[in-house]
């Protein structure tokens, strides 16, 4: 009885809808046959997109996106809220899934060279879907509102500030004026839950559009190079001979892998929880961390490296020539093998690009370009001696938070230069220009520093050479007096 009633309910919804007519084509289109387990990380990350938008929905009905109320909004839920933290949990534990499946599957595809003939599209489409749920990734750092995403969200506002022309727009577009506040927020809680989801819905829609009408690729053989004049024939050819149904036949795979998607990503929300907020902002705390989320510490960890001349150039430049790089492959290459072991130099690019990726995350973990915050204060031994301006000086080198960036004998941050021999490169002169007015990435002390306690450090850095070595010779103006 009741079957029946809900068969008849289904085919009154179908007669009205079409609904058949629509769905069913697409869920048993033919697939090939040997379309297996490597086929499955593209249905995963859209799964971990719907994680996303499901877990972004409960949040968004009690997070507030203002001022002040929006770290006390997320503690509620953290620590309050029913299953708040488990969500919340998702909704972090989701987005790395989803960067990592994206980032998989674009690997899946080159090492395959999908890409080429007659499936440009397809790529292209993906590698625009790739970089907004990466920009989906950063905006939802911000909406933490903690000293972390708020530091870090300052950082990339002066790194968009460094271009030409545009950059005093670009940095004031992303702060919504000249500095960090809730209009801020309420900028990037737009765009981190309506611009970005929009875009990503209507870049997957096109993906799967293409894909249906392209058909899945098969797997490379080195005997079936690809060639426009004959590919589709061909690809046709052999799907009626040995195509299957995509469901039953070849779905499965896709739902138990997202299933185990799903899974891991509830026990890590559960088990580990979400990730612990920092203090409220403060743009007055010298103790602020602006530190990424774990995805994007191998870019920082490359910036730390590079010269002070060519970091404007990286940082504006490496993610436009990257993304041209990736999105004009197929129109470089459309034609030719596809098989891994004919194109050798495809897996060495990704060996050498995931060993890379893998060593600078792992050396951005480590923080070797973010300040030591946990620096002790500098030992009678280091100072020389434990009385006098000499040790007062070298008693607020720690205080001041000198010592988070810069290392004295081993002994510090990493993030500026070595002061070890500061005293033989610098005059008396150069060191209180330098400490008043800041430098490159350097912050200025004229306003937090007293003339008497400038004194002394300075005095202590000039200890900073060799007893023997000569001092060293004028290179800048008399400096102004502190403050």
């Amino acid at each position: 009885m009741v079957r029946q009633l809900l068969r008849n309910m289904g085919k009154w919804l179908d007669e009205r809808s079409g609904f058949s007519d629509y769905v069913v084509p697409l869920v048993t289109h033919i697939v090939p046959r040997d379309a297996r387990w490597w086929y499955v990380f593209g249905s995963a990350t859209l799964t971990a997109f719907f994680v996303q938008v499901v877990t972004g929905i409960c949040l968004a009905m009690t997070y507030v996106p203002g001022g002040d109320q929006a770290y006390e909004s997320l503690k509620y839920i953290t620590e309050t809220a029913p299953l708040g933290s488990v969500v919340r949990g998702m909704h972090y534990y989701g987005a790395s899934a989803m960067v990592m499946l994206a980032v998989v599957h674009m690997l899946q595809v080159y090492l395959h060279a999908t890409y080429k003939y007659p499936r440009e599209l397809n790529w292209m489409s993906g590698v625009v879907v790739l970089f907004v749920v990466l920009g989906m990734a950063f905006t939802g750092q911000l909406l933490r509102w903690d000293a972390n995403g708020v530091w870090s969200v300052a950082v990339a506002a002066e790194m968009a500030g460094r271009a030409p022309i545009i950059g005093p727009a670009m940095a004031e577009f992303i702060m919504g004026g000249t500095t960090v506040g809730g209009s801020t927020l309420t900028r990037f809680f737009a765009i981190h839950v309506f611009i970005f989801p929009a875009l990503i819905f209507a870049g997957v829609g096109l993906h799967l559009l293409l894909l249906f009408r392209h058909g899945v690729s098969e797997m490379p053989k080195p005997d079936q190079p690809v060639d426009p004049k004959t590919y589709k024939e061909e690809y046709e050819g052999r799907l009626k001979k040995s195509g299957v149904p995509f469901w039953p036949n070849a779905m499965w795979r896709d739902v138990v892998f997202s299933t185990i998607v799903v899974g891991v990503i509830l026990l890590c929300s559960v088990f580990i929880g979400p990730p612990s907020l920092d203090h409220p902002p403060n743009p007055s705390s010298i103790e602020a961390n602006p530190m990424p989320d774990w995805y994007f510490w191998w870019y920082f960890a490359v910036l730390s490296m590079l010269p002070a001349e060519l970091e404007t150039w990286v940082i504006l430049g490496a993610p436009v020539v990257g993304f041209l790089i990736l999105f004009l492959l197929p129109l470089i290459s459309n034609k030719g093998h596809r098989a891994p072991s004919k194109r050798p130099w495809a897996i060495g690019i990704v060996v050498a690009g995931l060993t890379g990726l893998v060593v600078l995350t792992i050396y951005g973990y480590h923080e070797p370009w973010s300040p030591d915050f946990g620096v002790k204060p500098l030992t009678k031994e280091i100072i020389g001696t434990d009385t006098g301006p000499v040790a007062h000086g070298g008693a607020l080198v720690h205080s001041k938070g000198c010592l988070y960036c810069h290392n004295i004998d081993g002994h510090g941050g990493h993030r500026g230069p070595e002061l070890s021999t500061i005293g033989q490169q610098l005059t008396r002169q150069d060191l209180i220009i330098r400490i008043n007015n800041g430098g490159y990435n350097m912050p200025a002390f004229a306003g937090s520093v007293t003339a008497d306690e400038l004194k002394d450090i300075v005095d202590f850095l000039e200890t900073r050479r060799p007893k023997d070595a000569p001092a060293p010779k004028p290179t800048s103006d008399p400096p102004s007096p502190a403050n």
